[in-house]
C-alpha cells in the first residue's frame, strides 16, 4: 500500500496558528496591526478573509518572516 503524503499546513492555517501561539492578546495583536478586531475574529475561526495589506502589517505585528521550504 503506498505512503500518504503529509498534507501541509496552509499559509492561512500557519497565520492562524501565529496568532493562537504569540505571546500578544489578539487585542494587542489588533492594535499593533490596526486591524479591526472583528475582522481578526472572523478570520481567525475561518469564515473571513484578509487582504494583502492586513498579511503585511499582521506579519509586521507578529515579527513574521516567511522562509520557503527546500
Amino acid at each position: 500500500m503506498a505512503k500518504r503524503r503529509k498534507k501541509s499546513e496552509s499559509f492561512s492555517d500557519q497565520l492562524r496558528r501565529l496568532i493562537a501561539e504569540s505571546d500578544l492578546s489578539r487585542n494587542q495583536i489588533c492594535i499593533a496591526a490596526e486591524i479591526d478586531p472583528s475582522q481578526m475574529h472572523r478570520f481567525v475561526h475561518g469564515t473571513g478573509r484578509l487582504t494583502n495589506d492586513t498579511i503585511d502589517r499582521l506579519a509586521t505585528a507578529l515579527n513574521f518572516c516567511l522562509v520557503m521550504n527546500e
